[in-house]
């Protein structure tokens, strides 16, 4: 059974018009653990994090009422029923974790969410108090986006939701509809029932918004519509291809229709997760009916244009930062949206929010944007042109000339892929917080070569090619069985022993570094990881991993040695507690019994990287000595 942990915030905020301005804030973040539990034994592997926004439409939008703010109650959130997977439609509230009146702390599981692939965990990401269920246990097909529950951050509003119930909050979004309306707002604005579009006199439709590809994704890019506005749309065609933080990953289409709007074109990148993609219909003749249909809140953007070096300037400019600033000062005025826990750091730090650029929903401030806080410096006095050259003083140095333009032509500013930004934050993340320490060995691989050479003639015929990395990762798996603390992971709270060796290998492609996974590899034969090796690379390289043949893995090998590296250090691959950095082969010459005094041998160097929390320097080299024994006797591995 697969059971995944995710870690939510609230969804939408709602507070009283007295202190209300502009949009209703959107979705929080939210994080996605997940395990593995199969063939009778228990895995469980931190994936990683699985970040989902959703956009909600203008207050203008009555139908759409948890887009808008609730103007007879304190201020609250609304905990709205995410999309988990991207074929779940429906969700069940299999138990309540939290009791209302009850506070909730930071990482607090508040409820489990039965889905169609798993069973979800909430936990919340800031403090607040739950102040009512909306939803209770064993509530079956609730729709995604329904409001499960509210919160609040100060115990003394709960009483204020003793009475609330879903049909109130129904009966809240005609009443805030009838506030007045901006002087655009279409009439069809009013309409108590809850279309999928911003008015009532769109045919039934259904929107196909952007699903979590991935545990870690939080946006993504749209590389191409496989389909085109008018084509029919049957069950499993590829719809679309998405480039996530992970590899380029097929859309399929889970039921028949038509495709009547695509709202976000090709090339598209950065679209957060839960956006329109498109408008899906059931009959042909519906389609025109979305010609000009343009989504209340979404604003498609195009492709970005090819970035072009500046031309040079033709004479440098005074500098005028402070008509600069202007605008950012101005675009801070009113009431700033910051999360408690931003507040509370701000406050700490002496920061003033107003000079915060918040990047969370709806410009709001979060503990990131505070803690990478920059204060601006004062801009020096602007310099009034000169009327005309001094004459150079003697004895005098000459001014230092003003700063020339970069040359035209000389660089290339290559956009940031989705896949290369994730590869950079994990890697930083592993790099300051887990404390590294490294152990190198050199082993003799006469015996391998030599094994390998009667192999490969054994399994000629079956067009079979053993490499010696197949033989490094049996033996790295096998390694794992004997000293069961490199097969770990730190959890935070436990250190997590796993019983099965799923070995991820590092595989470079044109978009950056993936490590697809070989699973159960200390079950498997030479052929098998062989044959595994060849199709997942095959596969990551034309970027067709799927997400289940990446994430996850206890253990993982690089291998540099095909590039002439004698040896490096590998980055840990969180959570992982150990990863191996192999490097090439080399003659050399050993000391020997014989005649001539010494022998020839192929060497070969590795260097094991180890996270101290959850390996010790012993263990470590209790690991690479078993490692090392496997390749100089390959044989016992057969044992």
């Amino acid at each position: 059974m697969l059971r995944l942990v995710l870690r939510l915030r609230p969804c939408v905020r709602s507070a009283r018009p007295a202190v209300l301005s502009g949009p209703a804030p959107v979705p929080r973040q939210l994080r996605q653990l997940h395990s593995n539990r199969s063939l009778g034994r228990s895995t469980h592997a931190t994936t990683g994090i699985l970040s989902c926004h959703a956009r909600v439409l203008p207050q203008q939008t009555a139908a759409f009422s948890q887009s808008n703010r609730v103007y007879s109650l304190p201020p609250h959130q609304k905990v709205e029923l995410p999309a988990l997977s991207p074929t779940m439609q429906l969700g069940t509230i299999a138990r309540w974790e939290k009791k209302e009146g009850e506070k909730i702390n930071e990482g607090d599981l508040i409820a489990e969410v039965e889905t169609d692939k798993a069973t979800v965990g909430f936990e919340m990401l800031e403090e607040c108090y739950l102040a009512k269920i909306l939803v209770p246990e064993g509530t079956r097909d609730v729709p995604i986006g329904a409001v499960i529950c509210i919160t609040v951050d100060n115990p003394d509003l709960i009483p204020a939701f003793k009475d609330f119930t879903l049909e109130k909050l129904a009966a809240l979004a005609p009443a805030a509809a009838a506030a007045p309306p901006p002087p655009a707002a279409p009439a069809a604005a009013a309409a108590p029932t809850p279309p999928q579009a911003p008015g009532s006199t769109y045919p039934p439709h259904m929107k196909i918004l952007l699903p979590a590809l991935s545990p870690t994704m939080t946006m993504g890019t749209v590389q191409r519509w496989e389909k085109k506005v008018g084509e029919k749309l049957n069950e499993g065609d590829l719809l679309a291809e998405i480039e996530t933080d992970k590899a380029t990953i097929g859309f399929e289409v889970q039921e028949e229709g038509y495709l009547a709007k695509i709202m976000i074109p090709e090339g598209t990148r950065d679209v957060p997760l839960g956006t329109p993609l498109c408008i899906m219909v059931e009959k042909e003749s519906d389609i025109k009916a979305f010609a000009d249909y343009v989504e209340t809140g979404v604003t498609a953007t195009p492709p970005p244009a090819p970035v072009a070096s500046p031309p040079p300037a033709a004479a440098p400019a005074a500098p005028a930062p402070p008509a600069a600033a202007a605008p950012a000062a101005a675009a801070r005025k009113g009431r700033v949206f910051a999360s408690p826990l931003a507040k509370k750091l701000a406050a700490e730090k002496g920061i003033d929010l107003a000079q915060v650029t918040g990047t969370g929903p709806d410009g709001r401030i979060t503990k990131k944007d505070i803690e990478t806080f920059v204060p601006s410096k004062a801009a020096p006095p602007p310099v009034a042109p000169a009327a005309a050259p001094a004459a150079p003083i003697p004895g005098r140095a000459p001014a230092a000339p003003a700063v020339a333009a970069v040359p035209t032509g000389t660089f290339t500013d290559i956009p940031i892929s989705n896949i290369r930004r994730v590869i950079a934050q994990r890697l930083m993340q592993s790099k300051q917080t887990i404390p590294h320490y490294y152990l190198s060995v050199d082993i003799n691989m006469d015996q391998v070569l030599e094994l390998r050479k009667e192999l490969n003639a054994e399994v000629k015929a079956d067009n079979i090619k053993l490499s010696v990395n197949d033989f490094i990762i049996k033996a790295s798996a096998l390694a794992c069985l004997k000293v069961p603390e490199a097969n770990s992971s730190w959890m935070d709270t436990v250190i997590r022993q796993n019983h099965v060796v799923d070995v991820s290998v590092a595989v470079s492609t044109p978009n950056g570094l993936i490590t697809p996974i070989v699973f159960n590899a200390h079950i498997k034969g030479l052929a098998t990881i062989s044959k595994d090796i060849g199709s997942l690379a095959t596969k990551a390289r034309e970027g067709k991993l799927q997400p289940h043949e990446f994430q996850g893995g206890t253990f993982t090998v690089s291998n540099l040695g095909m590039y002439g590296i004698k040896n490096f250090s590998a980055i840990i691959n969180p959570p992982q507690a150990c990863i191996l950095a192999v490097g090439g082969s080399e003659k050399r010459l050993l000391p020997a019994d014989n005649e001539k005094g010494f022998d020839v041998a192929s060497m070969m160097s590795v260097t094991l990287s180890c996270d101290h929390r959850v390996v010790d320097g012993a263990v470590g080299a209790q690991w690479l000595a078993e490692f090392r024994k496997f390749l100089e006797k390959p044989v016992t591995m057969l044992l």
